[in-house]
């Protein structure tokens, strides 16, 4: 599972990094199946929640993720966060899946990220289960084949809608995020399918899975979990 590193919004000048449902939320469904599950960033080191995806927040947008709670709560899945692993220390032959985990921080720091969108595309091409959720999905707006074609080209995906980016705008009373992956990956042409706003969703085409936003994580992690059998 692989979580942005903390980042700075250009467009708030706030900081930004992975929305904790996200993680924790497939990661519960991972651990309870019986899988060994590495949490990495891209750079590695300390990795830090989204503040409104912090159940403990003030703001109390995320006071409902009970969940989260529980396991911000384990001191032991807490150190794990303390200093991840980076992407550049793994061989993706070690590993039989990857999730991308969304939040802010891929919006900014994500798309420019040859690294990781190599590292996505070595696992889809070995046939692998290959899984991105909510703002995560942004990666696969840069990610090439090695054929030279968008991975997301003629597929079936979703992603953070338009629908969600229009509330978080009114919410903030300005645009919130750089771009909008639905609008991105459309004119990439990428079949781009989304439920009701906030509503649980994910899609599976191929080995290619995603998942629509922060409440999605448990289904994303069952079509994961039913791609590797």
């Amino acid at each position: 599972m692989i979580v942005a590193n903390p980042s700075v919004s250009t467009t708030l000048g706030w900081p930004v990094g992975f929305w904790a449902a996200e993680l924790i939320h497939p990661y519960d469904n991972f651990v309870k199946a019986g899988c060994q599950v590495t949490i990495a960033s891209p750079k590695g080191g300390k990795v830090e929640f989204d503040s409104l995806s912090d159940p403990r927040d003030a703001q109390g947008y995320s006071k409902d993720d009970t969940l989260s709670l529980e396991y911000i709560n384990k001191p032991e899945f807490m150190a794990l966060l303390e200093n991840t692993p980076a992407i550049a220390n793994f061989n993706p032959n070690d590993f039989d899946a990857i999730v991308v985990c969304g939040g802010q921080s891929p919006m900014f720091t994500f798309r420019p990220d040859k690294e990781l969108a190599n590292l996505f595309v070595k696992f889809y091409e070995s046939g692998k289960p290959s899984a991105a959720l909510c703002h995560g999905t942004c990666l696969l707006l840069e990610t090439k084949l090695s054929s030279g074609d968008y991975i997301i080209k003629g597929k079936t995906i979703t992603g953070f809608a338009n629908s969600e980016e229009d509330y978080a705008d009114r919410a903030i009373g300005q645009q919130v995020m750089p771009f909008r992956i639905e609008d991105e990956a459309q004119k990439l042409g990428a079949n781009f399918l989304t439920e009701a706003a906030f509503s649980p969703y994910a899609v599976r085409d191929g080995n290619l899975i995603t998942g629509q936003q922060q409440n999605s994580g448990h289904a994303t992690a069952k079509l994961v979990l039913e791609a590797l059998g």
